[in-house]
């Protein structure tokens, strides 16, 4: 068994897609309407899905925004330096909520950034 993907709910689809894509570094792997239920399906990541994880957005065409659930936590991606992807980010138009810093009670660097729809991506120095 392996992770395949985290699903996400967007208000708009295409500002999203540019998020991960443009801000985060990910390929667009696949997107496919479907007219009939009235949404459209796109996957994103950093490989082929049949070899990585991947985000699954789903754009429900008739609902505008969503709220990011209390039970999602967030997404988290590995990077080599976390200070230089944050200001990357910031420079791609991305927010930073959390600054580059140790976790509370722990060593390990991390940050956090918010997509477009509020949710919370983590950023892992080292993996």
């Amino acid at each position: 068994m392996r992770l395949l993907h985290t699903m996400l709910r967007v208000g708009n689809l295409d500002t999203a897609i540019a998020f991960y894509r443009d801000v985060l570094g990910m390929s667009l792997l696949r997107k496919k309407d479907y007219p009939d239920g009235r949404f459209t399906l796109a996957f994103l990541g950093y490989g082929p899905e049949d070899e990585t994880a991947v985000i699954e957005l789903t754009w429900n065409w008739d609902t505008d925004s969503y709220e990011p659930g209390t039970g999602f936590g967030h997404i988290a991606v590995g990077v080599d330096d976390i200070y230089a992807t944050c200001e990357r980010i910031r420079g791609a138009g991305g927010k930073v909520v959390r600054e580059p810093g140790p976790m509370k009670h722990g060593s390990t660097v991390i940050a956090f950034i918010e997509d477009p729809d509020g949710y919370k991506v983590e950023l892992i120095e080292g993996h």
